[in-house]
């Protein structure tokens, strides 16, 4: 089946588009979802990437490109959360499960009338093997904005996650940066719908960077495995949706998935069974 795989990347056009497509998704999303994960803004990057699709299906009713409707929605969102947020006595949370949840449903309610069953399934749920040039393109100058940004930002992006409180006291401005943050995480959900699609487009973010996180303290080797892991996660992912004629969306997560699984079972420091043979030893200690 590998040798299949690796014809087939010779010999066709649309699965080099897409393997490419997916490995610029893994490097995007590896290295922005680190911060996501130090901040705790998962719940909010699940949000975003939800509440895109009403632009999506927007978008293709004008005969736009959907760029431009996933990211205002993406933008708008995250505003609104925070406004409502600031202006009622609802917590962060449950702001964020009303935005998310009705501009979801809002967007399955107008691709309904857009598109065919087969276009919302493919863009709930990827599908990288019809990715266009296009979309290869935006996805890699989304993946240089991401990376420029972080390593232009890096030491204001690693005190506010860490310390923000500090950041303040230099009189960085933490709301700005945060949102410049869910900026960059709205053009990368963005990106990956026609990689994962905008059910999975979360897992992409997180999972990766959970892995990563099971193994290190340290930020700027968390988000090197991040984005090794999304990379990997990518390329297998992709050989078995090929190989097996499998979703890709899916396969890609599931790969994610199993990583961050052998992640939290051999860690060498944060792994559970390291955890249960310092247990034993302690509880073995106590008896003696």
């Amino acid at each position: 089946m590998l040798h299949d795989f690796l014809q087939g990347l010779i010999d066709y056009q649309f699965l080099q588009n897409a393997l490419i497509t997916s490995v610029m998704v893994g490097v995007s999303a590896g290295v922005i979802g680190s911060f996501i994960i130090l901040r705790g803004m998962s719940l909010m990057g699940d949000a975003i990437s939800h509440a895109v699709l009403p632009g999506v299906a927007i978008s293709y009713m004008l005969g736009s490109s959907y760029i431009i409707g996933a990211t205002f929605f993406g933008l708008f969102s995250a505003a609104l959360i925070g406004f409502i947020s600031k202006h009622s006595r609802l917590k962060n949370d449950t702001a964020i499960g009303i935005v998310f949840s009705s501009f979801f449903a809002l967007g399955i309610i107008l691709i309904s009338f857009a598109r065919s069953a087969t276009d919302l399934y493919h863009i709930l749920f990827g599908n990288v093997l019809a990715v266009r040039d296009s979309d290869m393109y935006l996805t890699a100058i989304v993946m240089v904005i991401v990376v420029f940004v972080v390593l232009l930002f890096y030491k204001q992006l690693k005190l506010t996650s860490f310390a923000p409180t500090m950041a303040q006291s230099y009189g960085w401005n933490i709301g700005l940066i945060n949102y410049g943050l869910m900026f960059l995480l709205t053009l990368v959900a963005v990106t990956s719908l026609q990689t994962v699609g905008t059910i999975l487009v979360i897992a992409m973010l997180i999972t990766p960077a959970a892995a990563a996180y099971q193994l290190t303290n340290k930020l700027s080797v968390m988000v090197g495995l991040s984005t090794l892991f999304g990379v990997l996660s990518a390329i297998i992912g992709l050989y078995f949706s090929y190989s097996y004629n499998l979703p890709s969306g899916a396969t890609i997560v599931m790969t994610a998935a199993v990583i961050f699984i052998a992640a939290f079972l051999f860690s060498p420091t944060k792994g559970l069974i390291q955890q249960m043979r310092k247990d034993a030893q302690s509880a073995a200690s106590s008896v003696k």
